[in-house]
């Protein structure tokens, strides 16, 4: 058995690797070092076939989609529509969080049509046999929780989100003393409860080892998740969140150590002014692992505009070393996410990580931008369209204009800057011609 890291610190270049070289612009051997020092990670299954995409250091920043049913909605065609939506505006990743319904059926399906590298929340399908069974998450065994995670690997997960900085030392700083909105992430509180009730450590810490031997068999990459990351603004870079962050420094190493690929989960909901300090102490503190973030959120009284609120916060994150962006919906904070919602937050997260993109000096970024201008000073519509983010939604507004057939925009019509130009660019070259 050997996974990516492993085969890349031998000084083994895969197809995986080779295949990230090609989409990225960079040489084999570029990524395969990249991989080696766990800077660049490839989450790819043994058991999942798909065309692999990698994440980290000089890559372009990745998007994921959140799907999944719940316990009150469950409806197994809709989420493939949301996947095949998703990943058709640009998603490179898509996370199944189902709760409700026949999980092993709806993940296995969504498996097998996913496109894209696969995510999942084990705890999830751990808390829902509980309930199945009538029982509550006090009643969680460590067995049990390492059980599903291993079938749920086994099955074909790409990567895994994992709350082992979650422990008995830290999840006491995010209660009503430390914080105005607690411990939002559900994986945190699920197992800050079962901390609370047994009064023993959580078991993704204190039997890691274990978790990571999981993880190498299928070469699964852990998404290390910040469980008491921070669901209000005024709870941002709190103590809670660093403390965790100091522990998921430490498990970043063990993973590495153990040939196992990692990312690191960030906040939240950020204030603007504090945004890009968050990426640089996550980048010290896990010897800049590729960082996954949620968002972030600015504000938090955007409800129904909270894919703006994440954008803003995400181009900032993005532009300052994040090298994962987890897209957020219309929805947030309000109900489940429908196809239009779903295909909304995936449009403003690529906004944000291609603008982000440009910031860094990603390869590509800004040669895209420069054609996108050549085409809009020569008015080549179809070369817009091919570079637009949305596409189709630019072909569409453009076709239900009044000008649609003309060289010109609506807004400015015979008053066409670009075009007033260009013609008095085309009468000087005419008068030089002449003499």
């Amino acid at each position: 058995m050997a996974t990516q890291l492993s085969k890349a610190k031998e000084g083994v270049i895969t197809d995986e690797m080779r295949q990230v070289a090609a989409d990225e612009g960079y040489t084999p051997i570029e990524i395969r070092d990249r991989v080696a020092a766990g800077l660049v990670v490839i989450p790819k299954n043994i058991n999942h076939s798909f065309s692999p995409k990698g994440i980290g250091d000089g890559l372009s920043t990745k998007i994921n989609a959140n799907i999944g049913t719940s316990m009150d909605h469950v409806d197994l065609d809709e989420e493939l529509e949301k996947m095949e939506v998703a990943v058709r505006a640009g998603a490179d990743s898509v996370m199944d969080l189902s709760t409700g319904g026949d999980l092993k059926k709806i993940r296995n399906i969504i498996l097998k049509n996913s496109p894209v590298m696969l995510g999942a929340v084990p705890i999830y399908g751990a808390a829902s046999e509980l309930a199945a069974r009538k029982m509550s998450i006090k009643d969680l065994t460590a067995d049990l929780l390492f059980d599903t995670i291993e079938q749920q690997c086994e099955e074909g997960l790409d990567y895994i989100t994992v709350h082992c900085g979650v422990t008995q030392s830290t999840y006491p700083l995010a209660d009503q003393k430390h914080r105005i909105a607690g411990i939002v992430s559900r994986g945190g509180s699920l197992l800050s409860a079962w901390m609370h009730y047994h009064n023993r450590e959580n078991p993704l810490y204190e039997e890691y080892d274990r978790l990571l031997q999981i993880a190498f068999k299928y070469d699964v990459t852990l998404s290390l998740g910040d469980g008491l990351r921070p669901g209000s603004v005024a709870d941002a870079t709190d103590k809670a969140q660093l403390k965790e962050l100091i522990v998921i420094g430490e498990l970043t190493k063990r993973a590495r150590d153990a040939g196992v690929q990692v990312i690191v989960e960030g906040p939240g909901h950020v204030p603007l002014n504090q945004i890009e300090a968050n990426i640089l102490i996550q980048k010290r503190i896990c010897d800049n692992a590729p960082f996954y973030v949620l968002g972030p959120l600015t504000t938090d009284c955007a409800p129904g505009y909270d894919h703006i609120t994440a954008a803003i916060g995400g181009a900032i994150a993005a532009a300052a070393g994040a090298d994962f962006l987890c897209y957020v919906t219309p929805a947030e904070h309000l109900c489940l996410p429908d196809i239009k919602d779903v295909e909304m937050g995936v449009i403003a997260a690529k906004i944000a990580a291609h603008s982000g993109d440009i910031a860094k000096g990603v390869r590509g970024a800004m040669e895209r931008n420069i054609e996108m201008s050549i085409c809009r000073k020569r008015l080549d519509w179809e070369g817009m369209y091919r570079l637009a983010l949305d596409p189709v939604l630019a072909r569409q507004r453009r076709s239900k204009s009044e000008n649609a057939e003309k060289d010109v925009c609506t807004m400015c019509g015979e008053l066409c800057a670009v075009n007033i130009h260009n013609n008095m660019c085309t009468k000087e070259q005419d008068e030089k011609s002449t003499q």
